[in-house]
């Protein structure tokens, strides 16, 4: 079945919204009768069935509701140095929320290249990957944010850091514990600066290596998120 978003599936009968409605009448010719799944991205999923086939306000009646749909007892975040190149981190944000994640935040470095974005196209670019992917649960995506903004808030049991200074680093395959909150944070193309290192360092971050090959900052980010999720379904 296909998902649509509604803005509320607490009630006996909901209303699309007018794209909604005319993706799912107009383009995808669906009828009265027919059944969809509805979600308004807070882990509710329902199964409903059109009785109203307006393409400008489709009306449907919700026949069942399944509430944590896909939840995990952890939570994932990756922090991200936004990319030079805006199309890049929009990548990242598709693939990480088909793979699955909780909490995206482009960090505001010393080294960044780019300090600006435009998150509500971040947070559409979510939303179709969360219905695309067929969950329930739109991922948090923070505004730009300084490194020591995010620092001072309360330190999840893993946070891991990744730069490419000297010294032992482990993977995350040896130092995260399945289960456990988790937060990694990914700097910019000219890496964390050595103030950055020291004080994540001093708060308890981790350093991980991400393997031998030198990636780019989208590809690392996306490289943590899939070791972590494969991690924690083994």
């Amino acid at each position: 079945m296909h998902l649509f978003l509604t803005s509320s599936t607490d009630c006996t009968y909901a209303t699309l919204p007018p794209d909604e409605s005319k993706h799912c009448i107009r383009v995808l010719r669906m009828l009265s009768g027919d059944e969809i799944w509805v979600t308004s991205g807070d882990g509710v999923l329902c199964t409903a069935r059109i009785v109203d086939p307006d393409p400008t306000a489709c009306q449907v009646e919700i026949t069942q509701r399944i509430p944590n749909y896909g939840a995990h007892p952890y939570h994932v975040h990756i922090a991200v140095a936004p990319t030079k190149n805006n199309a890049r981190l929009e990548w990242f944000v598709e693939k990480a929320v088909e793979i699955g994640i909780d909490r995206i935040t482009p960090l505001i470095c010393q080294h960044s290249e780019r300090i600006s974005l435009n998150i509500d196209r971040l947070r559409k670019i979510a939303l179709s990957a969360m219905k695309q992917s067929l969950q329930a649960s739109i991922p948090q995506i923070d505004p730009p944010t300084p490194i020591n903004k995010l620092l001072s808030e309360p330190i999840p049991p893993c946070p891991f850091i990744c730069h490419c200074a000297e010294g032992e680093r482990h993977t995350l395959n040896q130092l995260y514990t399945p289960g456990s909150d988790v937060l990694v944070l990914i700097g910019p193309e000219g890496d964390f600066s050595p103030d950055e290192i020291t004080r994540c360092s001093q708060l308890g971050f981790r350093p991980v290596t991400l393997g031998d090959h030198r990636l780019r900052t989208e590809t690392a980010a996306l490289y943590a998120l899939t070791a972590l999720n494969i991690l924690n379904n083994q």
